[in-house]
C-alpha cells in the first residue's frame, strides 16, 4: 500500500497535524528538528510564517518547491 499526505494542518510554533490515506492521523513538532539543523537553509524555518508556508503535492508535504521535504514514512510513523 502507498501512503500518502492527505491533509496537513499547522497547529502553531513548529507543530503540524497530519492526515494520511491510510487514515492514521498525527501532530509533529518540528522544534528539534529545526534548532538543531546546521544548513542555514533549513534554519530559516525558524522564521515561524515560514514554516507555516507549506504545501501538499503528490501527497508529499514540501516547502518553497522541495527546499525542505520529508519522507512520507517517517512521517507517518512519527519520525522526523
Amino acid at each position: 500500500m502507498v501512503i500518502s499526505i492527505i491533509k496537513a494542518e499547522y497547529i502553531g510554533d513548529y507543530k503540524i497535524e497530519f492526515f494520511f490515506s491510510d487514515g492514521v492521523q498525527n501532530i509533529l513538532d518540528f522544534t528539534d528538528f529545526l534548532q538543531n539543523a546546521k544548513n542555514p537553509m533549513t534554519r530559516k524555518y525558524l522564521d515561524k510564517k515560514l514554516f507555516s508556508h507549506f504545501s501538499i503535492e503528490y501527497g508529499d508535504i514540501i516547502w518553497n518547491d522541495y527546499e525542505m521535504c520529508f519522507p512520507i514514512w517517517d512521517l507517518h510513523e512519527g519520525r522526523i
